[in-house]
């Protein structure tokens, strides 16, 4: 929780700096211009790759088998279209590296290991149905 806390307050002034510094740069304009760009790019593929995934789930759940990868992906879509939507270019590159399929294999290793700790921890139950 206080990673969480010092990741609210430490994000959100790195963005403001880097705005202020890319706006000395390229010009205020030009910086709004970029994060409404990659806000509606990022979207864009977040919305594709989720109706992808969506579709590998369905035809996993056809074929028997649980789509516990499918899970993994829509949950890193999830989060990287949430990093897409929150403008700034830090939030940006996290959000698109979550979003792509070849980028977001790094973070899956993470979530996997988290989730299992958490289960370990009980802070998440398992059941079988």
């Amino acid at each position: 929780m206080r990673w969480l806390l010092l990741a609210f307050l430490i994000i959100p002034a790195l963005e403001i700096g880097i705005f202020v510094w890319a706006g000395g740069v390229i010009g205020p304009w030009w910086v709004v211009a970029l994060i409404i760009l990659t806000g509606i790019v990022g979207l864009a593929i977040a919305k594709q790759q989720g109706m992808e995934t969506w579709q590998r789930a369905q035809l996993s759940l056809r074929h028997g088998q649980v789509p516990g990868e499918e899970i993994l992906d829509g949950i890193c879509i999830l989060v990287g279209a949430i990093f897409l939507f929150t403008p700034g270019f830090l939030t940006d590159i996290v959000g698109f590296i979550l979003v792509l399929p070849w980028s977001r294999n790094l973070f899956k290793g993470f979530f996997i290991y988290l989730f299992k700790r958490m289960i370990n921890n009980n802070q998440i139950t398992f059941r079988r149905w």
